[in-house]
């Protein structure tokens, strides 16, 4: 990695080297319920008038920074009607990757992504302190006692979710941060004479802190030919995008844009906008002077979003399971089982998060109607199942010859013999049993531990757990439903 001597202007100039910005969007990580009565918030009092001296423009005229239930957010401040532009941030008071300057960037290794050099931005201008740019924007961002992702729970917490994905993904989201800490190190001792230390524990929250509300790229509109393209829980797959948002020029975070709370069923999101160089939120229903006003950050699961933003919603549409469907060791054609999945089961894109890649990860989602088509259960996970099922060279030979007279895909279709399809499904039924009764004990020991209750920050973490826990439950109970309802 190279290296570049310190030199005094680097430090002289942070703060002029850090007034240009482009564009993208954030949010905040607390469990979220909608208080419909303002409470005013006396330490934001000079935050939006700051904000739109800097831009040089209006932010909004119909949105003031209240307190709810759950830490700050935004309220009506007048009426608002359905399709008002109740928000617009242009990308000049934007934070990004290009508000660092290049004797840092210089520093940094191409491996390096968007959210480990916000992270260091942020970083850097929280040691300015006073004499950032940025310090009204950047006092206001989430303390470490106010953040709930799950990369911050300890290993009592997180056993409470040891039967979820999100446990394995938030022990890959650790090691990603301090790979990542690991590849800006000598930024980091470049900032030691004028910074001091600059710790691991400082980086992991800045990593969350700066982007602790949608950690994804929740939705942008670019105009490209005139045309404008709506990209909806698009994954940037990152650990610390929780306050970061997107655009054609990466993630970047939008100062006001970050108070708004989350609701899964409203249709107004962060649209970003690169013609007009700004972006923008419009309001998807009428809002009474006082009342929350909420975004969705995307159709985002309970799982998503206690990894990603610390929060979930104890009810969640958009619930959904990973897991891994394993051949069992003891089978004797085994060997021939995995040559087949490997060579014919390519995991599409929405099967995959942190899970490791590989042809036995599933995800499912709820299946609505029993009596339905199953959607909601992969074509991929049942065609695996007949896979399994086999019990003969023959039998998985014969599924060869039939993909290959067909569209190439490995037992898409069912079996012939009802019996044997049969069979198949119930190999899944008795999958999700195992899976739901795993979770039901887990919920049993959260309702019957001793571990007090009064410590705050472990009674959020376990009624998170348990919202995650529920929810995944239902949708596993959904399927088993529909498997139940296609054997008989």
């Amino acid at each position: 990695m190279p290296f570049r001597a310190r030199t005094p202007t680097l430090y002289r100039s942070l703060q002029t080297l850090f007034n240009t910005h482009h564009s993208l969007n954030f949010s905040s990580s607390l469990p979220l319920k909608v208080s419909r009565h303002l409470v005013h918030d006396c330490d934001c009092d000079g935050f939006l008038p700051w904000l739109e001296r800097k831009a040089g423009s209006t932010i909004s005229s119909s949105l003031s920074i209240g307190k709810s239930s759950y830490g700050r957010s935004l309220f009506a401040s007048k009426t608002i009607q359905t399709g008002d532009c109740i928000l617009k941030v242009p990308y000049n008071v934007q934070i990004t990757a290009d508000n660092l300057p290049p004797e840092i960037t210089s520093l940094i290794s191409e491996e390096v992504g968007y959210i480990a050099k916000l992270a260091i931005v942020i970083l850097i201008e929280k040691k300015l302190g006073q004499g950032s740019d940025w310090d009204p924007y950047i006092s206001c961002l989430p303390q470490p006692r106010d953040v709930h992702n799950t990369i911050f729970w300890n290993e009592n917490e997180l056993e409470m979710i040891r039967q979820s994905s999100v446990y394995q993904e938030t022990i890959n989201q650790k090691s990603q941060i301090e790979k990542d800490f690991l590849a800006v190190r000598p930024v980091f001792e470049c900032l030691h004479q004028s910074f001091g230390v600059i710790t691991y524990k400082d980086f992991m929250h800045a990593c969350t802190q700066g982007l602790d509300k949608p950690h994804l790229l929740l939705s942008c509109i670019h105009c490209v030919n005139s045309f404008l393209v709506l990209f909806d829980n698009f994954n940037v797959k990152s650990p610390v995008g929780s306050r970061a948002w997107g655009s054609t020029k990466g993630l970047s975070l939008i100062p006001f844009a970050d108070f708004f709370n989350h609701d899964g069923v409203s249709e107004s999101i962060v649209m970003s906008d690169d013609d007009k160089q700004c972006s923008e939120v419009i309001a998807d229903r009428d809002y009474a002077p006082g009342e929350q006003v909420l975004i969705r950050y995307g159709k985002f699961s309970n799982a998503t979003l206690i990894l990603d933003f610390g929060f979930t919603v104890p009810y969640n549409t958009y619930d959904q399971v990973q897991f891994q469907f394993d051949i069992p060791k003891h089978d004797p054609l085994h060997g021939m089982k995995l040559e087949l999945l490997q060579r014919y089961f390519v995991l599409p894109t929405e099967d995959v998060k942190s899970l490791e890649h590989s042809v036995n990860s599933f995800t499912i989602k709820e299946v609505k109607s029993a009596r339905g088509k199953g959607k909601g259960i992969p074509q991929s996970l049942r065609a695996f199942a007949r896979v399994l099922s086999c019990t003969t060279p023959q039998e998985l030979n014969d599924l060869v010859n039939e993909a290959a007279h067909a569209d190439g895909r490995l037992a898409r279709r069912p079996f012939q013999d009802i019996n044997r399809e049969i069979q198949a499904h119930l190999m899944l039924s008795s999958l999700f049993a195992r899976l739901i009764e795993e979770r039901n004990a887990a919920i049993l020991s959260l309702d019957s531990s001793n571990s007090p209750s009064s410590c705050e920050r472990l009674a959020v973490r376990r009624s998170m757990a348990r919202d995650l826990l529920v929810g995944e439950i239902r949708v596993l109970k959904s399927a088993s439903a529909w498997l139940e309802n296609y054997c008989d």
